[in-house]
């Protein structure tokens, strides 16, 4: 058992408007804190991303609803699809939809995460510590390694699909570099981008594993054209259009 105080509730959610709502983890490090973003529709709701798993999601997004709930992973990152398992219907790339089907491990603790995850926190100032949470849920943690559950995917995506909660439509972009199956939900007639780890406000991750920079570099001169007016990403708070350019920019002038 980890020996920390415990956070109840574990989770802290915030309505970013009407129809939007952000669940985060506070007692979680940056580097692991998984934004989950809850988008709501006429017919049928989104979850985008699902946390560690550390406790259970689910009945933050249902509590009030009458109708179904897709769950979308950006990329199969453990930070990312630890509560996939929860939800009936489970959205991914087709590239990575083998490994969210499998069983896998959270890991807790820096020292299992190599250079290329952790010198990026570091060079921008984030401190790292020996365990990426300070706190734990009620009912505690047995251990730093938990499992993952697998979470087969109900509904397989490419680039073009578009996802239709009845009053609002969302686009799957397909944004590899960060991952193969990297994906962002865009919404033309909003300008609004759920972005994953393809860009957030924060250091970008681009030498771990299935990483590949020749197409990360594509990824963001295609994210540059879009007309965003909000970028709600993987991790770090949302931002507009002119950030998103500086984002941009600096990771093309530094891999181009």
């Amino acid at each position: 058992m980890l020996d920390l105080p415990v956070a109840d509730p574990w989770f802290v959610t915030e309505r970013f408007d009407d129809e939007i709502t952000l669940i985060t983890e506070p007692h979680v490090h940056p580097l692991l804190r998984c934004n989950v973003w809850h988008v709501r529709g006429r017919r049928n709701d989104l979850v985008v991303d699902t946390s560690l798993g550390l406790r259970p999601l689910r009945h933050l997004i249902e509590g009030d609803l009458g109708h179904d709930v897709l769950a979308v992973a950006t990329h199969v990152h453990g930070d990312h699809v630890g509560g996939m398992h929860e939800f009936a219907a489970r959205a991914i790339h087709s590239s990575e939809a083998d490994v969210l089907a499998a069983p896998g491990v959270v890991n807790l603790e820096s020292r299992v995460f190599g250079p290329a995850v952790c010198d990026p926190y570091r060079d921008a100032g984030y401190d790292i510590p020996d365990l990426f949470v300070d706190a734990v849920p009620a009912g505690g943690l047995s251990a730093a390694t938990l499992e993952r559950l697998p979470a087969p995917a109900t509904m397989l995506l490419e680039g073009g699909d578009v996802l239709d909660l009845g009053d609002r439509a969302f686009e799957v972009l397909h944004l590899p570099g960060h991952s193969p199956g990297s994906i962002g939900l865009w919404e033309a007639s909003t300008g609004v981008l759920f972005s994953g780890d393809a860009v957030y406000d924060g250091p970008l991750l681009d030498e771990l594993d299935g990483c590949d920079i020749t197409a990360y570099v594509e990824t963001m001169k295609r994210l540059r054209e879009l007309p965003v007016t909000a970028v709600h990403g993987g991790h770090e708070p949302s931002f507009g259009r002119d950030r998103l350019i500086e984002l941009c920019d600096a990771y093309l002038a530094a891999r181009a």
